[in-house]
């Protein structure tokens, strides 16, 4: 446990700095990470991106280590899963509501927060703002952990944020690598 913790605080170093993700609340039976992501393009397109989960999730935050093996089916009871070698899978978040361009509601511990006792729910809200989409991402964790599950809100804060960032990027570039900022 201490060594997954350890690469997490790692991780979350390494991530990109975003001024649009916050743990909203934090406390020893849970925290709330929050994003909004706003895009230059419609509801209906970005919500067909966000479920091409394995163009833009980065491949070292997986089990097989390729993000192209993960898959989102958009149905009720449907799974963001990942295929894994010799005819494993893992999976990541259950689908619970689905209203196409508009609303994904799933469940599920991400990362390590799968193996522990938690129950984590993330939801992705899409909206037409001026000329593209407005995206609303929550995914709120509870549990126990002894140490308090707050310990893995900055480490689960970082780890998103670089995903969503990476998500903005693909949506507006066509590329999962952000541009650097110039000095």
């Amino acid at each position: 446990m201490k060594h997954i913790l350890a690469v997490l605080l790692f991780v979350s170093a390494l991530a990109p700095a975003s001024a649009f993700a916050e743990i909203a609340d934090s406390g020893v039976t849970g925290f709330t990470f929050k994003t909004t992501i706003n895009l230059q393009s419609p509801p209906d397109t970005v919500y067909k991106q966000f479920l091409a989960i394995g163009t833009w999730w980065d491949s070292s935050h997986t089990y097989s280590g390729d993000a192209h093996n993960l898959s989102i089916e958009p149905k009720a009871m449907g799974c963001w899963c990942e295929s894994l070698p010799n005819g494993g899978s893992v999976r990541h978040m259950e689908v619970l509501l689905v209203i196409p361009g508009k609303m994904l509601v799933l469940s599920g511990g991400l990362g390590p927060l799968q193996a522990l006792a938690t129950a984590s729910t993330m939801k992705v809200a899409f909206s037409p703002e001026a000329a593209g989409t407005k995206v609303e991402v929550t995914y709120a964790v509870s549990g126990y952990l002894p140490a308090g599950l707050n310990t893995f809100a900055a480490p689960v804060n970082a780890v998103l944020t670089e995903q969503f960032t990476r998500f903005k990027s693909v949506v507006e570039t066509g590329s999962a690598t952000p541009r650097k900022q110039q000095p």
